[in-house]
C-alpha cells in the first residue's frame, strides 16, 4: 500500500510503498478514504514531541470502510485505561508510536471503529475525531458547560477551537472568540459566534469585557503570557479549560484573582471511548459539520503539512485517499 512516512526529523514526508498492515487478534483493517492533519503531526516532524520513534506513519484522524464495507471513523486513542478521570500510563495516540492514518490502510482494535455519522462525507468525517473528542471533553466533561452560559474560545481557526465553538453553540451557549486575524473572527461570526476580539490590539481584553461582559467558560490551547488576561474576563465561578500550550509557560498570572473569583483551571487531553461515542451522538443529533479548510491528495501530503505549518488555516486540513 501507499503511505506517507516520516523518516527524518525536519525533512519532508516520503510517499512510498510500504507493507500492508495485518489484522492481528482483536484488530480490524480499515481502508482509509480520508485522513486529517493535527498540530501534533507538525510538532512531531519538527522534533518537538516526546518519545519520537522513526520511521513512522503519522496521522491520528481517519475515516474509511472496514472489510465489510461499513463506513467508520476511528477513535484516535489507544489504551486509555480504567480511570475515566485521566489516561493511564499505556495511553497512546494513533500516529506515534503506532503507525497512523496517512496511508491507504490501517490496522486498529475493533473497538476503535465507530459508525460514521450519515450526514458527513469522508473528508468531514476524517476532520472530526481528535478535534471533536478534545473539544467535547473540554467543554462538557471538564468544564460542565450549561445552556445559556457565555463562552470564550481563544485562537479560533484551529480544528479543536472550531469544534468547541460549534459544540457550544449547539448546546445553547453564547459564544465569542479571539484571533490574531480579523478575517477569522468574521468567519466565526458567519458560523454563529456572537463576535470576537483581535488579541493583537491593545486593550483587547478590556474592550471585550466592556462590550460583552464576563464569561462562564473559557477554552484555551495557547497558554503563554496571554493566558494571564483570561481570569480577568471570567465571571465568578468560571471554568477555564486548557487543552494545549503552544505558547509555552504562563507568566504574570495572579493567584489572587483565581481564588477571589473561585475560578477553576481544568486541564484536558483527548477523551475516553465512551466520550467519543457521546461526541458522535451529539454531532449526529445537531447535524454538526466540521469545517474543512482544504483537501490534498495523499501524494501531496507535504503541501498539506506546509499549510499546517503556516498556521493560516480556518478548519481542518484533510488528505484524500484511495481516489477520493
Amino acid at each position: 500500500m501507499k503511505a506517507l512516512v516520516l523518516e527524518e526529523l525536519k525533512s519532508p514526508l516520503v510517499y512510498q510503498e510500504v507493507e500492508s498492515p495485518i489484522a492481528d487478534l482483536g484488530k480490524r483493517i480499515v481502508h482509509l478514504k480520508a485522513a486529517a492533519l493535527n498540530r501534533r503531526d507538525w510538532w512531531i516532524t519538527q522534533g518537538q514531541y516526546s518519545k519520537i520513534q522513526l520511521p513512522v506513519i503519522l496521522g491520528s484522524d481517519g475515516a474509511g470502510a472496514d472489510d465489510a464495507g461499513n463506513a467508520v471513523v476511528l477513535y484516535p486513542a489507544l489504551e486509555w485505561g480504567d480511570n475515566p478521570a485521566a489516561q493511564g500510563k499505556d495511553f497512546r495516540i494513533l500516529g506515534l508510536p503506532d503507525n497512523g492514518t496517512f496511508a491507504e490502510q490501517i490496522s486498529v482494535p475493533a473497538d476503535n471503529l465507530v459508525p460514521m455519522p450519515s450526514h458527513l462525507n469522508w473528508e468531514q468525517a476524517a476532520a472530526l475525531p481528535l478535534a471533536g473528542l478534545t473539544a467535547y471533553r473540554t467543554l462538557f466533561t471538564r468544564c460542565g458547560l450549561q445552556p445559556g452560559e457565555r463562552v470564550l474560545i481563544t485562537g479560533i481557526g484551529g480544528g479543536v477551537a472550531l469544534m468547541a465553538m460549534q459544540f457550544a453553540i449547539a448546546a445553547g451557549a453564547e459564544v465569542f472568540v479571539t484571533s490574531g486575524s480579523d478575517e477569522k473572527i468574521e468567519q466565526a461570526v458567519l458560523l454563529g459566534a456572537g463576535g470576537g476580539a483581535n488579541y493583537r490590539q491593545d486593550s483587547w481584553d478590556k474592550d471585550l469585557k466592556a462590550t460583552v461582559g464576563g464569561f462562564d467558560v473559557v477554552v484555551d490551547s495557547a497558554g503563554g503570557d496571554g493566558f494571564a488576561f483570561l481570569p480577568g474576563l471570567c465571571n465568578p465561578g468560571a471554568r477555564i479549560g486548557v487543552y494545549g500550550g503552544s505558547l509555552g509557560k504562563i507568566n504574570g498570572l495572579s493567584p489572587q484573582i483565581l481564588y477571589w473569583k473561585q475560578i477553576s483551571i481544568l486541564g484536558s487531553t483527548m477523551g475516553t471511548r465512551e466520550e467519543f461515542s457521546q461526541m458522535l451522538d451529539f454531532v449526529s443529533r445537531y447535524q454538526i459539520v466540521p469545517v474543512v479548510d482544504s483537501a490534498f491528495s495523499l501524494a501531496d501530503g507535504n503541501a498539506a503539512m506546509e499549510r499546517l505549518g503556516q498556521s493560516e488555516q480556518f478548519g481542518k486540513i484533510v488528505l484524500t485517499i484511495n481516489g477520493r
